[in-house]
């Protein structure tokens, strides 16, 4: 007896979890590392957190609804994406060139391919590199922690020099980087959070 096979389009894999369940978790994720970001950097990494959020938020709003698109600024993939673009900025960028990474993002790299899932690459990663190409001296200048004026090299760029580094501080997160970069403690915390959850394995 012939078994006939149907064809369909992915995901071939299904279960109850939803976009906006798997996008609220990633978010929680990345609170403790925006909290000690805004905690170490100031008022500055905070605004440039609300304003990359609620430009990539917009964009896909405006978006889907001049091409007459259905709505999806619910699932929270816009807000994943606004946090992670945030958290790979550099503490006092000008507000401006995150907004307008977040466009990039939502609109150049994920709508312009088809959406959610249809991007090819990650939308925030993309912007982040966009930004860089457009702006490296803004994007390459961090602030010393608890300090609004005074630049320093990172680790990288301090062990590249032939100087040493402090581990500990580097664990701990009492170092220049990006908002949401410095601490280690941070990301574990949300990585243990991510795990507990079974958004991601250990194998990862």
């Amino acid at each position: 007896m012939e078994k006939l096979l149907n064809v369909s389009s992915s995901p071939h894999v299904r279960n109850k979890i939803t976009t906006q369940n798997l996008m609220f978790d990633v978010a929680i994720a990345m609170i403790p590392a925006s909290v000690y970001g805004v905690w170490q950097f100031g008022m500055h990494a905070l605004l440039v957190l609300i304003a990359t959020v609620v430009s990539c938020v917009l964009s896909e709003y405006v978006y889907e609804k001049l091409m007459k698109k259905p709505i999806t600024i619910s699932d929270g993939s816009a807000v994943v994406t606004g946090m992670i673009l945030a958290l790979n900025m550099p503490p006092q960028i000008p507000l401006w060139m995150p907004c307008l990474g977040g466009v990039f993002a939502i609109i150049v790299v994920k709508q312009l391919y088809g959406g959610l899932g249809q991007n090819w690459m990650n939308p925030a990663l993309a912007a982040r590199c966009f930004l860089l190409i457009s702006f490296a001296g803004k994007m390459t200048t961090f602030t010393e922690p608890f300090s609004d004026a005074v630049a320093s090299a990172t680790p990288l760029a301090q062990l590249k020099a032939g100087e040493t580094v402090d581990v500990m501080a580097m664990f701990v997160g009492r170092i220049p980087g990006t908002i949401g970069e410095v601490s280690v403690i941070a990301l574990l915390i949300g990585a243990a959070y991510l795990v507990w959850r079974r958004v991601i394995s250990l194998r990862i």
